[in-house]
């Protein structure tokens, strides 16, 4: 599981390159709102807030909190859950459920201070939209999540053994360094959908310091 975010951040660092290239070749770029196209600002994009519905809010409730105390974020979990490691960069917590549990990871990826993080989350948001129209994933969306503006996407059904995954990802500032925020809620094929609603519930329910 700790190769997925090395493999996702290459994946960004080659939409990032190719967004810089076209930048360099095309001088100013335009105004953009829609999040479409090359040269609109994630700035200037709207963005859905994190919302529960009505069983997403039900599948959490009475839970627990689960708290990344040195990164300042928590959740609130179901009861069930339990912490399954924990260090500065990561934060894995998981339902019972064996090879159909629930799970949550957290990435931390520190940056440098001028690192393009404009670029390099609407890179992310153009890389899947393009994986949508491939089939690949099957949400794609501007989300804030407790002030803090990301992209949400969540892969595609495929077989009932493979691993389904949503994430969020966005960036912040914390403790004075630029961090990419990654933020993975996954089970197999056959337990998402068992498990969908607390995952939402849970993703919805995290506190960001920023």
């Amino acid at each position: 599981m700790k190769q997925i975010p090395v493999i996702l951040l290459l994946g960004v660092a080659l939409s990032l390159c190719n967004l810089l290239n076209k930048s360099k070749n095309s001088g100013t770029s335009g105004s953009g709102s829609s999040g479409s196209g090359s040269s609109s600002s994630s700035s200037s994009t709207t963005a859905e807030k994190a919302e529960p519905s009505a069983a997403e809010s039900a599948a959490i409730a009475g839970g627990q909190q689960a708290s990344w105390a040195e990164q300042g974020i928590t959740w609130t979990v179901p009861q069930k859950w339990t912490r399954t490691s924990e260090d500065k960069n990561q934060f894995v917590w998981r339902s019972p459920g064996g090879s159909e549990a629930a799970n949550l990871i957290g990435t931390i990826s520190p940056m440098n201070d001028d690192f393009p993080t404009e670029i390099s989350i609407k890179a992310t948001y153009d890389q899947n939209q393009q994986r949508m129209k491939r089939g690949e994933v099957d949400q794609v969306r501007w989300l804030e999540i407790d002030g803090v503006k990301g992209v949400q996407f969540r892969e595609a059904y495929q077989k009932p053994d493979d691993i389904r995954r949503m994430q969020w990802i966005a960036f912040r500032k914390f403790a004075g360094t630029v961090q990419q925020v990654n933020i993975m809620l996954s089970s197999n094929g056959k337990g998402f959908k068992e498990h969908q609603d607390e995952m939402y519930g849970v993703l919805y329910s995290m506190k960001v310091v920023h």
